[in-house]
């Protein structure tokens, strides 16, 4: 079980994928206005070369439109410089540059950036490990709603890293993951269900969770719920199955245990 073994910690890395294109007007119109100092032009300049969109995808190029607009204090271009970074690509991998290029993100409010922070903070990745600078970070990225930190922030309540250990204060934040669809909090919420972590034991709803995070693809889902369906009766977890429908039905706003 992933949760009861080691933090899981997911980067929030806005990289998405593209395919080659041939130059289009719109980035040709783009690389004008780039070209003129427009600092929402280069930006946008990063985008297309990372992505591959209206222009073959170069990362090299996307790295030193990102690292331009990043030099001009642009919040966004910076966490995508930071990501880049990270990911070595059309960079070298560099965790220290990274991080710079995240705090400042992050200090004026970009949510990605802030989680991203948080992990490199968590894992010793460019900086001193440092569990409650990462519990800061990630405070600050789910109190704006993002689901990873919202789950990563949960995970360091359950094992009291980086705070004393409080199991209602995990099944809050992986809660309120969770009911974003988030499938690593829908387990773990399954799990803390089972174990009766913070809230009173109820298989019904651990089935219900984890029967969520298996449809949503969480890997160990399917087994873990075999595994709990043997300490159930068929009534049980028929009615689970009709709450995880329900749930799932009602985008998360109907999923019972509060």
């Amino acid at each position: 079980m992933r949760f009861l073994c080691s933090i899981t910690l997911a980067l929030f890395l806005a990289l998405q994928g593209g395919v080659a294109a041939a130059e289009t007007p719109d980035f040709k119109e783009t690389m004008q206005l780039a070209e003129q100092g427009d600092a929402e032009a280069q930006f946008k300049l990063g985008l297309m070369y990372e992505n591959g969109n209206g222009v073959p995808r170069d990362y090299k190029k996307a790295v030193h439109w990102y690292r331009l607009v990043a030099e001009q204090g642009y919040a966004a271009a910076q966490f995508k410089l930071g990501s880049m970074l990270v990911q070595g690509e059309g960079v070298p991998r560099d965790f220290k540059e990274a991080v710079k290029w995240y705090r400042l993100a992050a200090k004026q409010g970009e949510v990605a950036a802030q989680s991203n922070l948080g992990v490199m903070y968590a894992l010793g990745q460019g900086i001193p490990q440092d569990l409650k600078e990462a519990a800061k970070w990630y405070r600050l990225a789910a109190q704006q709603g993002e689901a990873i930190a919202q789950f990563n922030l949960g995970v360091m309540y359950a094992h009291g890293q980086g705070m004393p250990q409080d199991f209602k204060e995990a099944m809050k934040w992986h809660r309120l993951a969770a009911e974003q669809g988030d499938a690593d909090a829908q387990y773990t919420l399954g799990y803390m269900y089972a174990l009766g972590q913070g809230v009173p034991q109820d298989y019904t709803i651990a089935y219900m969770w984890i029967n969520i995070a298996a449809a949503n693809g969480y890997a160990d889902a399917a087994e873990a719920r075999e595994v709990m369906a043997k300490e159930m009766t068929a009534t049980a977890i028929a009615k689970a199955q009709v709450m995880a429908r329900e749930c799932l039905g009602s985008d998360y706003r109907d999923c019972g245990g509060e």
